[in-house]
């Protein structure tokens, strides 16, 4: 009898955040699963193994070094662990240059970073719908989103530099679910602060939706950047009816006053900048993700909302 075939080992950075532990009890049956966090590991399946590093730190570059790692998703922490600026470069970007690197120098064949359409910022002269090549535009307002989209075009940059490494970087629309990211928290809301006279079309996908484009990432020849989106579009008002809460129409300042604080008893504050998205359209074409990857999203608006419903 032929022996056994080993499965390929997957490195997970960020795998204890939520949306990290939901990835890794996806794909623990299909990888040997190694997990990098600086907080460790919780609520983890048995065989996957967690190992209590920062990613800008010497030791982590012998988890590359000992381990024959077949695939790298890279999570980008959402919020700064401390409170300057520069810390959350380092976090953010500068953590991101060291998988990267890492990948590079250690002969990783696929490696797929976690990215977010809010790096092409909400803004009254977007078209309908943003493709790929559109330009990053969110950084010109916030210093958080600037963090974001530079790490997003470190990323685009090593896919072109590095064409021996498949590279994917996935710009996904607004996350919700059973997270505690800001657009979870603010549409948890019972009664959700929209600003008076704006009601833009919006695009939401489910972590489940996310996960099924980011394991389709993972096959081999996969290379490039896609934005990733769930079901149809619908205007704000309508995602807050529809999640069966209470639209509550304000002057923006007020929203922009309700907003600045961490919201729902969560983590994540919601920034001035992000108070842009309830004003100004933000949506993307997919149609390289459903083309390319062969994505198309399972869960309906309904269910995509569900876990955030009353």
């Amino acid at each position: 009898m032929a022996p056994r075939k080993s499965p390929p080992t997957l490195l997970l950075t960020g795998i204890s955040s939520r949306l990290g532990r939901m990835i890794a009890r996806s794909l623990h049956t299909e990888y040997r699963v190694i997990g990098v966090d600086p907080r460790g590991g919780v609520h983890m399946p048995r065989d996957v193994t967690v190992h209590a590093l920062d990613l800008r730190r010497r030791k982590a570059e012998d988890i590359f070094r000992r381990n024959r790692i077949d695939a790298v998703i890279h999570l980008p922490p959402e919020a700064p662990a401390a409170q300057t600026m520069d810390d959350h470069r380092n976090a953010s970007v500068v953590g991101t240059q060291k998988v990267l690197d890492y990948c590079q120098k250690h002969d990783i064949p696929k490696v797929v970073i976690l990215s977010t359409a809010a790096v092409y910022g909400p803004r009254p002269d977007n078209p309908q719908f943003l493709t790929e090549e559109a330009p990053l535009l969110a950084g010109t307002r916030h210093h958080l989103m600037r963090d974001l989209v530079e790490t997003d075009m470190y990323a685009t940059s090593f896919f072109w530099r590095h064409p021996e490494v498949d590279t994917v970087v996935l710009r996904p629309v607004h996350l919700v679910g059973r997270l505690n990211n800001a657009a979870s928290q603010y549409l948890r809301l019972p009664r959700t602060p929209t600003i008076l006279g704006f009601d833009p079309m919006m695009q939401i996908i489910s972590s489940e939706d996310l996960i099924t484009a980011l394991t389709r990432s993972l096959k081999p020849g996969i290379r490039g950047v896609f934005n990733v989106a769930g079901p149809p579009p619908l205007p704000l008002s309508e995602l807050v009816r529809r999640a069966r809460h209470t639209n509550l129409p304000l002057p923006e300042p007020l929203v922009r006053a309700m907003l600045a604080v961490k919201i729902g008893g969560g983590t994540a504050a919601v920034s001035a900048m992000q108070v842009e998205y309830l004003k100004f359209v933000c949506m993307v074409d997919d149609s390289r993700a459903r083309d390319t990857l062969r994505y198309t999203p399972r869960l309906d608006v309904a269910q995509t909302l569900a876990p955030i419903s009353r």
